[in-house]
């Protein structure tokens, strides 16, 4: 093979590849922090190899010995790296070589850059996956602790960002949580799917070495082989799950971020978020911008667009390998970065959120929040619910015209309209009364709420 051609493959060229296409097919800029998981897949395929009589005991010892080194190489910041290598694989094995001569080359006999790097994708992963799903559970776990610490705190539920009935502060939190949980779940579904091991597949049809498959995905922590040597090497399913999780999870992110965002501005005035999280303005002195909500909110629509590079990229491949993969690596990157950064701001924020309790409390006052409640007073006091609903509709209209919510007004007012309404009515127009009438799994009670925190705690020491 001439020098001036690429190791891995150039004994059927005749030139060297272009400067430029070099730089524009390389990869090792950024398949570079798939290193330690690209030395981690060598050593057990190196440790198989001698195991069924492709290497020797020494062989191997050496060829694992070298790697060790070049992963501490690594650590250290002292590899050099090169773009003529053009990925992380070759850059490791010609390093690999160097140092030990030619036992190097034999640590790829059995195995293809494709399987190779269908396994590396899938061990950084899935160290990945562990390291979200424990912020994920670090996320739901200041959730819970502030649900259950804000339990009693009545505030205005919405919809159509409209006053609706009244809820507490505990019960909002924990329908975050309820996100969170499903997120959760699904991160898990994604990683056992994913954890199939690759390697031995080799370019796509497998190898006619005598190799151990089920020893590799032992030594590596997978739970099986992969059953086909084809969709081994060409799946890029995983990548697309995790990146349709991280879909989901950054918009349960942004809709939290987009209340906190509401809570935090003088209109609505419910919460206060630590100056730690937070920025001013450079010409308006009295800002206090929620910038870390407004940011994880804006980096959703980064990881929705990496998920349709992902799709797009997949849609028209023909099996099995083909270069167009190699654009896989920096969407799946960027999304890891991006949700983990998000994560960490999130589970670090939302315990040192501060209720604003009196503003809460003020704003459900308004709104006729408890207009639903009168309409099931009447209902369990005889009146047919279309008929309640009429009543409390003129009720409600008197008293916008009034300027007064259904609690202020007198009985004899409250009769007018019915006169099924007694003295009794007055407990259920209370936001107190309203809040804790509401007592089922589910339910806005405050001692529903702390059950179902201290449900979600079981689920989540379950979930470890």
């Amino acid at each position: 093979m001439s020098e001036s051609t690429n190791q891995s493959w150039g004994g059927r060229f005749s030139e060297p590849t272009d400067a430029f296409v070099a730089r524009f097919t390389a990869s090792v800029d950024f398949d570079q922090r798939m290193a330690q998981h690209d030395i981690r897949g060598s050593i057990a395929h190196a440790t198989m190899l001698a195991g069924v009589g492709v290497l020797s005991e020494e062989e191997c010892d050496t060829i694992i010995a070298g790697l060790k080194e070049i992963s501490e190489e690594i650590a250290r910041g002292e590899f050099e790296w090169s773009v003529a290598l053009e990925d992380v694989h070759m850059n490791i094995e010609a390093r690999l070589t160097a140092k030990i001569g030619i036992t190097g080359k034999k640590l790829h006999t059995g195995r293809s850059r494709n399987d190779q790097v269908a396994t590396d994708i899938r061990l950084y992963l899935r160290d990945e996956i562990d390291a979200i799903d424990a912020e994920l559970t670090r996320l739901r776990e200041g959730m819970l602790g502030l649900a259950e610490q804000e339990a009693d705190t009545i505030m205005p539920g919405f919809t159509h960002l409209q006053s609706a009935q009244p809820v507490t502060f505990g019960h909002h939190l924990l329908a975050w949580q309820e996100m969170v949980a499903r997120d959760q779940d699904r991160l898990k579904d994604c990683r056992a799917r994913m954890n199939v091991l690759p390697l031995g597949a080799a370019a796509l049809a497998g190898t006619t070495f005598p190799i151990d498959r089920h020893v590799t995905s032992a030594l590596l922590g997978f739970d099986r082989p992969t059953e086909n040597s084809l969709d081994s090497v060409s799946d890029r399913d995983f990548a697309i799950e995790f990146t349709s999780f991280a879909s989901l999870l950054m918009m349960h992110l942004s809709r939290m971020s987009e209340e906190l965002v509401l809570w935090t501005s003088a209109q609505f005035d419910f919460i206060d978020l630590p100056d730690r999280f937070c920025t001013g303005s450079s010409i308006m002195p009295q800002k206090k911008n929620p910038d870390v909500p407004e940011l994880v909110r804006g980096k959703t629509g980064r990881v929705y667009g990496h998920l349709m590079s992902l799709l797009t990229l997949m849609k028209s491949q023909p099996l099995a390998y083909n270069k167009d993969n190699q654009e896989d690596k920096e969407p799946l990157f960027d999304t890891v970065d991006t949700v983990r950064g998000c994560l960490r701001a999130f589970a670090d924020m939302i315990p040192a959120i501060r209720p604003k309790s009196a503003n809460m409390y003020a704003s459900a006052s308004k709104g006729f929040a408890t207009a639903t409640d009168l309409a099931d007073y009447l209902v369990r006091k005889g009146v047919a619910f279309r008929d309640a609903h009429e009543i409390v509709g003129k009720s409600v209209a008197f008293g916008i015209e009034q300027g007064r919510d259904l609690s202020e007004m007198t009985l004899e007012e409250l009769r007018k309209f019915s006169d099924t309404i007694d003295a009794d009515v007055f407990d259920v127009l209370t936001l107190e009364g309203s809040v804790s009438a509401r007592n089922h799994i589910g339910g806005t009670a405050p001692n529903q709420v702390r059950a179902a925190a201290q449900r979600a705690r079981e689920s989540l020491a379950a979930h470890a």
